[in-house]
């Protein structure tokens, strides 16, 4: 979008606009892993345990830097620290096109999940500020819509390039290049709306300091927002890590195999943009207790049907399994203090990244050794059990006011 348009748009929405943007190129680049790990695979001779370390690795730098990212967002401002962050993850996919061993990728998508570990909470906070109250839970469900058509996007394209005969280096190394340059155009078109500045730090002695200094005005709310990004997480990174090979172990064509993700993710567009309108009209307990059974429920239904079945019903999975984010992302800046938002959805995603990054290295080394259709089974069957935590959110919950938390 050119600067000038954005510059034209009223502050909210170019904000969301450019952040939105962001998400795309990130949730490409992080997603796109699924794709290229069955082709890594097959390249390296890479067992499922060395596929979950491998992507384990993506998700540990976005574990550890995501709160990191978070804090020094108070003292150096969300808009140097998200081009920082692109401009990091295009130089890890460029290395990772010229890799040539288990190592050199382990390294590659470490840098290239460092780099990405700064867009979820920094673009979160500009936006939660840009919407205080009314219509964030549409702007942060519509930001979320955004990163799933990054996910489409590249790892289609990717799949079509690899399907074409191209490998998967070239496009790797295109593909940082393009990251690269896009942190010049956050850059410009931040700046050109005066968003994610250092901000003057105004301190009073009589100021209340509540919760150590982490700004939780509902603790109880944010752990119970936190122990559901947990599950989901896990859920979301095991099953999208191993959803190719359980179409591959079906007996479909590698090259539809591949598209297992962007046809999850597909229906994960839907899903994400559809649920932040759910949640802001029926509440996000309901919203997210209905999206997780759902995913659970299609996840069971996936292992049991014929190989083309159950490759038609992965867009419907991908709408459940990505629509609670939506509502979990737009309800954290409800039990939280204004000022301390960047610091909050640093804990809140450093969290549930941490455990993305447990469950493919448990569920690899389970699929090694009970097989491909079991594991997939304990993702859903982890997931139900933990379905009664949105009960506790609701009590949590239950003194704020309207049906945004009903």
């Amino acid at each position: 979008m050119p600067v000038a348009s954005v510059v034209r748009m009223t502050k909210p929405r170019a904000t969301l606009a450019t952040c939105s943007g962001a998400h795309i190129l990130h949730d490409g680049l992080t997603d796109v892993l699924y794709v290229l790990l069955p082709v890594i695979a097959q390249t390296f001779g890479l067992n499922y345990a060395q596929i979950g370390f491998l992507r384990s690795a993506n998700k540990a730098a976005l574990a550890l830097f995501q709160l990191p990212a978070g804090l020094a967002a108070e003292r150096y401002g969300e808009r140097s620290l998200l081009v920082l962050g692109t401009a990091c993850a295009g130089v890890g996919f460029v290395a990772l096109g010229f890799a040539s061993g288990f190592a050199a990728i382990l390294l590659a998508l470490f840098l290239a999940g460092l780099g990405s570990a700064f867009q979820h909470p920094l673009s979160s906070s500009m936006i939660s500020t840009a919407y205080p109250v009314d219509g964030r839970r549409i702007a942060l469900g519509t930001y979320n819509f955004a990163g799933d058509v990054g996910k489409v996007g590249v790892a289609g394209l990717f799949t079509v390039l690899i399907a074409a005969g191209m490998g998967w280096q070239a496009p790797a190394v295109a593909t940082g290049v393009v990251a690269l340059a896009a942190a010049g155009v956050v850059y410009a078109l931040l700046r050109s709306v005066g968003v994610g500045e250092r901000p003057l730090r105004v301190r009073s002695s009589t100021a209340p300091q509540r919760d150590g200094g982490w700004g939780l005005s509902n603790r109880e709310g944010f752990a119970a927002l936190t122990l559901i990004e947990v599950v989901d997480s896990s859920m979301r990174s095991a099953f999208l890590t191993f959803v190719a090979f359980l179409m591959l172990a079906k007996g479909l064509p590698e090259g539809w195999a591949l598209m297992s993700v962007p046809l999850v993710a597909a229906g994960g567009m839907a899903g994400k943009l559809a649920c932040g309108f759910l949640a802001e009209r029926f509440g996000p307990v309901r919203t997210i207790a209905v999206t997780q059974a759902t995913c659970a429920a299609g996840i069971v239904a996936l292992v049991f049907l014929p190989g083309l079945s159950a490759y038609l019903l992965l867009p419907l999975v991908g709408l459940a399994l990505n629509g609670t984010s939506s509502a979990l992302y737009g309800t954290v800046g409800d039990v939280v203090e204004a000022e301390k938002v960047s610091r909050a959805f640093g804990l809140f995603y450093t969290v549930g990244s941490s455990c993305g990054v447990i469950a493919p290295l448990a569920y690899g080394a389970l699929a090694d050794q009970v097989g491909i259709e079991t594991t997939v089974l304990a993702i859903a069957g982890v997931t139900t059990v933990f379905l009664p935590a949105t009960l506790w959110l609701k009590r949590s919950l239950a003194g704020k006011p309207g049906p945004a938390f009903g």
